[in-house]
C-alpha cells in the first residue's frame, strides 16, 4: 500500500509600497484561507539592527538593502515559509520578491543582478498587488521594505529623490500586476 501523496502547500506573494495596506491586504486574504499563516519582511531582525545601528555606519546603498533584504528572505523561506508549505498550510508573504525588484529597478540596479539575487526564491503559487490610490505620491508612503529602504539609503546628487524612488518603484510594480502569472489575482485600491 503506497502512502499517500504530502499535502502542497501555496505561496501567495502580495507586493506593494504601503506597509499598512499590505499587511491589510495579506490579513484580508488569511481571513478567507482556511488555515495559513503571513510572512512579513524583517523576519529575521536584520532591519531592526539596521534601524538602530550607529551613525558612524553610514547610509546604505541600495545594493546593501537588496543584498539584506535576500538574506531575510532566505530566513523567511526556511523558518517560516518553507515548513508551513511542506505542512500543506497557506502562506502569504507580504511583501515578496516583486516589491524588491521594483525597488532596485527604481534605483538604478540591473535587472539581471536582481533577478539573479532573488533566483532562489521559489516562484508563488499566486500573486496579488497593493497599488496606492493614483492621487496618492511617494511622499505618503510609510513603512514596509520601501519606504525603509528610501529613508535610509545613502543617495549621490545624480539619485532620485524618496519621492521619486517610491512612485518608480510604485510604476513598476503597476507593470509587474500587467505581466500574465498562471493563476493570479489582484487588489487594487
Amino acid at each position: 500500500m503506497s502512502a499517500a501523496p504530502a499535502a502542497r502547500g501555496v505561496l501567495i506573494a502580495v507586493d506593494g509600497v504601503d506597509a499598512a495596506a499590505l499587511l491589510a491586504a495579506a490579513r484580508a486574504t488569511l481571513e478567507a484561507l482556511a488555515r495559513g499563516g503571513i510572512s512579513r519582511w524583517d523576519a529575521s531582525g536584520v532591519f531592526q539592527d539596521l534601524a538602530v545601528a550607529e551613525a558612524e555606519a553610514g547610509p546604505p546603498s541600495a545594493r546593501t538593502l537588496l543584498l539584506l533584504y535576500a538574506a531575510d528572505l532566505a530566513f523567511r523561506l526556511r523558518w517560516q515559509i518553507k515548513p508551513a508549505l511542506a505542512e500543506g498550510r497557506t502562506v502569504i508573504a507580504a511583501p515578496y520578491v516583486e516589491t524588491a525588484v521594483a525597488f532596485g529597478r527604481a534605483a538604478g540596479l540591473p535587472a539581471a543582478w536582481l533577478a539573479n539575487l532573488f533566483h532562489f526564491a521559489p516562484r508563488a503559487t499566486d500573486r496579488r498587488f497593493v497599488h496606492p490610490p493614483r492621487n496618492v505620491r511617494g511622499s505618503a508612503v510609510k513603512g514596509g521594505f520601501v519606504g525603509f529602504g528610501c529613508d535610509r539609503m545613502k543617495r549621490s546628487s545624480e539619485e532620485r529623490s524618496r519621492r521619486q524612488l517610491i512612485d518608480e518603484t510604485v510604476a513598476r510594480l503597476r507593470h509587474a500586476d500587467r505581466r500574465p502569472a498562471g493563476n493570479r489575482r489582484s487588489k487594487k485600491s
